[in-house]
Order: structure tokens, then C-alpha cells, then sequence
């Protein structure tokens, strides 16, 4: 039904264990090329989640610079739900913000661990219940290609051990799952117990556990204020800070040590993308801040030099931080110069005065 998913994942997995299997101190049928083949496959889909993964750090930035808008036009269409969706539209295209950017890395991961789950329980097909479980026995498991993976992959997979423990157990499966394990003729490693299982996954467990936890932690971190004080965003960092965490632990038991491997890695792997991607977003808003300022100082006059004259009226433009606007004086009008050949113009008092000294 989903054989689009589980071909290529069982494909990368299938790669990276031949890869890994010319190693020439590990081998094929070693358990650590196993857990490395997991691990890696993990890193191939991350590395191509990147660039997606950056479009969703900034479609979160500009979702948080719009905020203040966003919430004005809540309160402004509160009562018509349709308008108000048009206008948000409208924002977002002027923004070129598109908020399923925000989602696609998210989706596109969800697939792969379903399909990478599928592909290591198809190595066990001894259950009648759950992924993969289609009932056979355990001779006729180990003699049945899975995916893309020969008969000769999947016996070297159910014989391969990480620290004495198959990579496709779990601490809560069942011992009739334990029994395809150990066939005679084919394998030798014997009926793994279940304490050499959960020696290997309850850290496993932790690690995931405690990755989970400091990934939603910096991400939180990066919330400004006014979008961690929202209700549906502090529900959700809630549960991202504890639920989840707490999640991986209850649900631990029941995952095969091989995905617990995949957990640890792609938080591992989160983790430090996270670092160095936002790293690179504030060096950029933090060059675009300076080049900001750089630009506006370079409109303004420097210390110390001359007001700029107009050369028609030969008036000097209004300077902010003047003497006269410190003082507080209003600056006095510039009389008119007289027209060429016009006889000067004398104020009215020396007129009088003039008469005054003739009656005398």
C-alpha cells in the first residue's frame, strides 16, 4: 500500500549497509554496520530536509514580524471570519510569507519514520499482529526477501547483534518474536534474552528522551514574547518541553532498538542544524541592521561640516540641532533686496522724523 515509502528508505538503508560493510575490521554481518546504516540513512534525509528546514526558520521569523498586524486584523474583522481571511491572505502575499513552509519538514519526516519502522519489522515476520507481522515461521522469515534486501541481507540482519542485542527487538516483544532470532543452519548467535535488549535501548531511551527535550528548548528560546504568551503556543511548548520527552520513555519499550537509533540520531542531528542555521540567520539580519544604519547615517551631515547654501535664493536649509533651535529664538527674517534701479525704500520713522526737523 505504501510501497512508494518503503522502497526507497529500504533502498538508502540497503546503500549505506553496503558501504559500511566494506569496512574491513566491522564486515557485512556486523551489528555496528547495521546501526550505522540507520544512522546514516538518517543523515541522507535530513541533508535533504535542508533547505526546507531553512525556509521554515525564516517563514517562523517573518511569522513573528507579523505578528503585530496579524493581531490587528483579528481585532479588526473579529466579526467576519471571511474578510478576515482575505486580508490575511492579502499579508502574506505582500510578505511573500507562505505558512505551509513552515510544516513541510515536519511532514515530509513523518512518512519516513513510518516507512523506516515497516522496513525493520519486515525483518521479523513472525507476529500476526502489527507492521510487517504477516504470521510466517521463523525458517520461512529468514528465507523470504524484504523490499530490496536478498534472503543473504535479511539473514545477516537477524543474526547481526548491537551489544548483544538484534537491532530489530524491543524490550516488549513477545518471545515467539525473540524465536526468529536463533535457526539452526542459519543463524548462530543464539536466543537473545530480553535483559540484553533493554540494556541497549533504556539508554537509548534517555538519550532520545533528553535530546527531545533540549531541541524544543531552543527552539522556544528563539519565540519572541509576544508569540510565547499566546495560548495555543504555550500549550503546545508544554508539550514539547515535557509530553514528548515523557513520550519517548512510555513508548521506548515498544520500539525496536534499531528505531531508537533513528530517534537519537535525527535529534542529534536537529540539534545541531538548528545551531548552525540560526547562527547563519542572525549574522545576516545583524549585517542587514548595520547596513541599515551605515545607510542612514550616510544622509546626515557630517561633524563639524559647513550648512549646505542654496545657490538660487542663497538661503542655508534648516539644519537639525541648530543655535537658534537650542536657544529657542525664532530666526529673524532676511529683508528683500531692492529691484535693480528701484529707489531704496526707507522705513516709516526716519520719514518723520524728517518732518519734524523741517517745522523746526
Amino acid at each position: 500500500m505504501l510501497n512508494f515509502i518503503y522502497y526507497p528508505v529500504s533502498g538508502i538503508l540497503w546503500f549505506w549497509h553496503k558501504v559500511f560493510g566494506l569496512v574491513p575490521f566491522l564486515g557485512p554481518d556486523h551489528g555496528v554496520t547495521w546501526a550505522l546504516s540507520v544512522v546514516f540513512l538518517v543523515f541522507t534525509i535530513r541533508a535533504l530536509l535542508y533547505k526546507p528546514f531553512v525556509k521554515q526558520v525564516r517563514t517562523t521569523r517573518k511569522m513573528q514580524e507579523l505578528q503585530p498586524q496579524i493581531k490587528a486584523l483579528r481585532k479588526k474583522y473579529s466579526k467576519d471570519r471571511q474578510r478576515m481571511a482575505l486580508e490575511m491572505q492579502k499579508l502574506q502575499r505582500e510578505h511573500g510569507f507562505n505558512p505551509l513552509l513552515g510544516c513541510l519538514p515536519i511532514f515530509a519526516q513523518v512518512p519516513v519514520f513510518i516507512g523506516l519502522y515497516h522496513v525493520l519489522m519486515s525483518f521479523n515476520r513472525t507476529g500476526g499482529i502489527g507492521p510487517g507481522r504477516l504470521n510466517m515461521d521463523p525458517l520461512a522469515n529468514a528465507t523470504t526477501p524484504n523490499y530490496v534486501f536478498s534472503v543473504q541481507d535479511v539473514q545477516s540482519f537477524l543474526d547481526a547483534r548491537l551489544f548483544g542485542a538484534p537491532l530489530s527487538a524491543a524490550i516488549a516483544h513477545s518471545q515467539e518474536l525473540y524465536l526468529a532470532f536463533d535457526l539452526p543452519n542459519l543463524l548462530d548467535n543464539g536466543i537473545p534474552s530480553r535483559t540484553s535488549v533493554a540494556l541497549i535501548s533504556v539508554p537509548l531511551m534517555i538519550i532520545a528522551s533528553i535530546a527531545t527535550h533540549l531541541n524544543a528548548r531552543h527552539s522556544i528560546s528563539r519565540q519572541t514574547a509576544e508569540v510565547a504568551d499566546q495560548p495555543q503556543t504555550a500549550v503546545m511548548n508544554r508539550l514539547a518541553l515535557y509530553i514528548f520527552p515523557f513520550g519517548v520513555l512510555v513508548g521506548g519499550p515498544f520500539l525496536p532498538v534499531a528505531v531508537l537509533l533513528y530517534w537519537v540520531s535525527n535529534n542529534a542531528w536537529t540539534l545541531f542544524q538548528q545551531k548552525v542555521v540560526y547562527t547563519q540567520i542572525d549574522k545576516e539580519e545583524e549585517a542587514k541592521r548595520l547596513e541599515a544604519i551605515e545607510r542612514r547615517d550616510s544622509y546626515a551631515p557630517r561633524p563639524g561640516a559647513k550648512p549646505a547654501v542654496d545657490k538660487r535664493s542663497g538661503a542655508v536649509p534648516d539644519q537639525p540641532g541648530s543655535s537658534e533651535e537650542a536657544i529657542g529664538s525664532p530666526t529673524p527674517p532676511r529683508p528683500a533686496s531692492p529691484k535693480p534701479g528701484a529707489r531704496p525704500t526707507q522705513p516709516r520713522n526716519s520719514k518723520a522724523k524728517k518732518r519734524k526737523q523741517r517745522r523746526r
